[in-house]
């Protein structure tokens, strides 16, 4: 399903009426290529489940949970390919279901095209997981949105430092809540659960949906009390 076909999923699932706020789940991918996505890539497939766990904790909510698939597997430098994709999407998103908020949550790759595409005026809130940040990224687009950064201790691709590094820039702008995962990894198969449950948690505080009084719920819960960083 590349990001073409989400829009068509988007235009055809249901009553338009029904739908009242959007959860965009993106991939991951590499630094440079053109070459085109594929349904079996592990970033792509890696997003399933994360998906399902979203669309559980969302069920009964008319908030529709879509996972675009890039066109390309790059971020390519100064096109910022995903970040266009995105943009895209949001643009018809907002044609075909009206001013309806837009969540987004991205991992790696698609964590940086999200947080670089936050700037479109559907968007409400943003979450990086393991985000690709790296130093020199811009962070005005974030004014006004809900912002979660999770990065794990134990991430040998992306650059925890460089994650923490942009959270300072970003909470100029807006709140930021930060959270340390001990021991987790860059493909966040490593305390799965718990890197579901963040992403699911901070799609229910977006919407304003109540969430279960947990470590994690007040670890995504942004407050001006809240430390520099929670470890989970």
């Amino acid at each position: 399903m590349t990001s073409g076909d989400t829009l068509s999923q988007a235009s055809g699932s249901g009553p338009v009426a029904d739908v009242k706020a959007v959860v965009l789940v993106a991939h991951g991918g590499r630094s440079v290529s053109t070459a085109p996505t594929s349904a079996v890539q592990p970033a792509v497939l890696r997003m399933v489940p994360l998906t399902w766990a979203i669309k559980k904790a969302l069920r009964g909510s008319d908030a529709l949970v879509l996972r675009p698939r890039f066109e390309v597997q790059g971020w390519n430098g100064e096109q910022a390919s995903p970040a266009a994709d995105l943009e895209r999407i949001m643009d018809v998103i907002a044609g075909t279901f009206g001013a309806v908020p837009v969540v987004l949550v991205g991992h790696s790759m698609g964590a940086r095209a999200a947080l670089r595409a936050a700037g479109h005026p559907a968007v409400t809130a943003v979450a990086g997981l393991a985000p690709w940040l790296p130093l020199g990224e811009p962070v005005s687009q974030l004014a006004g949105r809900r912002v979660l950064l999770a990065h794990g201790t134990a991430d040998r691709i992306t650059s925890p430092p460089e994650t923490w590094a942009f959270a300072g820039r970003a909470r100029e702008v807006t709140e930021v809540a930060v959270i340390e995962v001990r021991d987790g990894e860059h493909t966040m198969l490593r305390r799965a659960a718990l890197w579901h449950e963040i992403a699911a948690d901070f799609c229910r505080l977006a919407l304003h949906l109540p969430t279960d009084p947990t470590e994690v719920s007040a670890a995504v819960a942004w407050r001006p009390d809240n430390p520099a960083h929670a470890v989970l």
